[in-house]
């Protein structure tokens, strides 16, 4: 058994540049949280102390900052999360558009900023294959991105355990997902027609510039920003308002606000917010 301990002096070094990286805070109190997520990597390594471990992450270009980032980032997410959301881009953001040929021109492209596992860009994949079953000139393109490697892999797969489409309904579980072969696996593939419309890469929200070409009608960036500071919310959602096209819509988490942001992004539902058409800020 493992019984390394991650000193002060340690955990300093540690939380400043996970802080500096990738935005989280590590106040004293989550020193026996990273402690205890670290040692994963010490018997992944084979490593026996964090002396030897902190000296090989800031030594060595091997990848293993990536590794840590992955175990010490929060992933939580479910199918149709915060349901209100997306009745709002079906019902009412999608038929508002269509006559400005938005997905009708050009596909209508939705980024999934903090895609975790996945479960949110295919929840928007089956909202907007709904609306493409019903118009079949509606085209669609989602991007979904994440800091961590190992919740892109299982997005990447889009296979889940049964249990997490239970809240999804029955006939669009039947419809989207196929059901493993093997019973006793007890899991679910998201179907091919909604996998080739999405696509996921890794992104550190926190990277000054975004190697993203595209513009967006739709970002989903939700309960990510809670987790920053305020000089940090304001810079991150700035340079997301810069992918919107004019009219795009970001959509936060119930839980996060727009206040006190100088922004010129106006509130059109709860946590939904619009880019004014007609701005003399630059894009």
């Amino acid at each position: 058994m493992l019984n390394a301990t991650l000193n002060e002096r340690h955990f300093r070094r540690l939380s400043e540049f996970i802080e500096n990286e990738v935005g989280i805070k590590m106040p004293a109190t989550k020193r026996v949280m990273l402690e205890g997520r670290l040692r994963k990597r010490l018997r992944a390594l084979g490593m026996s102390s964090f002396d030897e471990y902190v000296e090989h992450v800031f030594s060595r270009d091997d990848g293993e900052i990536v590794h840590m980032i992955d175990v010490v980032t929060t992933n939580k997410t479910d199918f149709f999360r915060e349901p209100d959301h997306f009745r709002y881009l079906q019902e009412q953001l999608i038929p508002r558009h269509l006559p400005e040929g938005w997905g009708l021109n050009e596909p209508f492209k939705v980024w999934s900023a903090a895609s975790s596992t996945g479960e949110e860009a295919y929840t928007l994949a089956i909202v907007l294959n709904e609306v493409a079953q019903n118009r079949r000139d509606f085209r669609y393109r989602i991007l979904g991105t994440d800091i961590s490697t190992a919740v892109l892999h299982t997005a990447q797969k889009a296979v889940y355990p049964a249990a997490r489409v239970r809240p999804v309904d029955a006939r669009l579980q039947k419809k989207y997902f196929l059901r493993s072969r093997d019973r006793d696996a007890e899991l679910v593939r998201v179907r091919p027609e909604l996998r080739r419309n999405v696509v996921f890469h890794r992104l550190n929200l926190m990277t000054p510039e975004f190697p993203i070409a595209d513009r967006f009608h739709v970002i989903f960036c939700r309960n990510v920003i809670i987790y920053f500071d305020r000089p940090r919310q304001e810079a991150i959602l700035s340079r997301l308002y810069s992918f919107l096209v004019p009219g795009g819509y970001l959509f936060l988490g119930h839980s996060e606000s727009m206040a006190g942001l100088n922004l010129p992004l106006v509130s059109v539902a709860p946590t939904v917010y619009q880019r004014r058409k007609n701005t003399n800020r630059e894009a």
